[in-house]
């Protein structure tokens, strides 16, 4: 694949780092950098979160990616394991573009496993960025933009983190420990002035430390997508953005399993006491709507809604 080398200034979408500090000098990916909507940058936000996340968070992250990007939002994240993967994977799925920001020089893809990901992401119209050329070993010396006295070392991911959040106008931090990545995102996306919006979680759950804190200390409260698009979409009405509502199934068995799932139920056995169906049956209708693209399998017999 060719490398492709720019300065931030030279295009639209990624001309908004040069406001930020350590602005980098010059950027090298592969793919397409996302184009303007008539005369407007693009609208973007970043989705990022724990690595090790919960089916709780990888519906939210899913959902909110799908949503965002099925009305011409670009979803930055990092291509991480977890949340990250997710929201690539949930804008994908909505046919639109996602841009993931490496903490690894260009020519290092990484996690490795994500390789496929990351080609895909480039062959449907997004792009993989990174601010280290290609050929830097680790342990190197690299240049984060005036900073010239640091190595590509796991350091690097933190400086990465400053590009994800200045690439974006909102960013989402879905699940986080009281220690992560994702609050060092968060708190870039704070000094570059940015929105910052939360997903609440469980005060019981680790995974929710980091995002109840960050809530606590006054970021936008994630209760739904609408709240997403509100923001990403400031110019369309409240009552074009309120009408996002769950999928019309094609039978009363579809609209029962699909209320069900918007309640927050998704495990099967739980939806078929819910609902009062026949196992059977219940198997017959998730398949069905999950070729009609209605709803999505989790695994172990869970599901979201698509």
């Amino acid at each position: 694949m060719k490398i492709n080398k720019i300065s931030p200034q030279e295009h639209d979408f990624t001309s908004q780092l040069t406001a930020i500090a350590l602005k980098p000098k010059m950027l090298y990916y592969y793919g397409t950098l996302p184009e303007n909507v008539g005369l407007k940058r693009s609208p973007a936000v970043a989705i990022v979160g724990a690595r090790k996340n919960t089916s709780y968070g990888e519906k939210i992250a899913y959902r909110a990616a799908y949503e965002a990007a099925k009305r011409g939002a670009v979803v930055v994240s990092g291509l991480a394991y977890g949340i990250d993967s997710i929201a690539h994977r949930g804008a994908l799925d909505a046919g639109g573009v996602t841009v993931a920001v490496l903490g690894t020089p260009i020519d290092k893809i990484y996690p490795t496993a994500h390789q496929g990901l990351a080609r895909e992401i480039i062959e449907r119209g997004g792009a993989v960025i990174s601010e280290i050329p290609s050929g830097v070993k680790y342990g190197e010396a690299v240049e984060y933009g005036d900073k010239m006295d640091d190595y590509y070392t796991r350091t690097s991911f933190l400086y990465r983190n400053r590009l994800i959040s200045g690439l974006s106008d909102v960013v989402m931090v879905v699940e986080a420990r009281e220690r992560s990545g994702s609050l060092n995102t968060a708190a870039h996306a704070l000094e570059q002035g940015k929105e910052l919006m939360v997903v609440p979680g469980d005060i019981n759950r680790a995974t929710s430390v980091g995002c109840n804190k960050l809530i606590n200390q006054g970021a936008l409260v994630y209760t739904g997508v609408e709240d997403l698009l509100e923001v990403l979409f400031p110019a369309a009405s409240k009552k074009e953005v309120r009408q996002l509502r769950l999928p019309i199934g094609d039978s009363p068995v579809e609209n029962a399993i699909l209320k069900a799932l918007g309640q927050g139920v998704s495990d099967g056995e739980e939806i078929v006491k819910v609902v009062g169906l026949d196992v059977s049956e219940f198997n017959q209708a998730v398949t069905l709507m999950e070729i009609k693209g209605y709803i999505r399998a989790l695994g172990g017999n869970r599901w979201m809604v698509k």
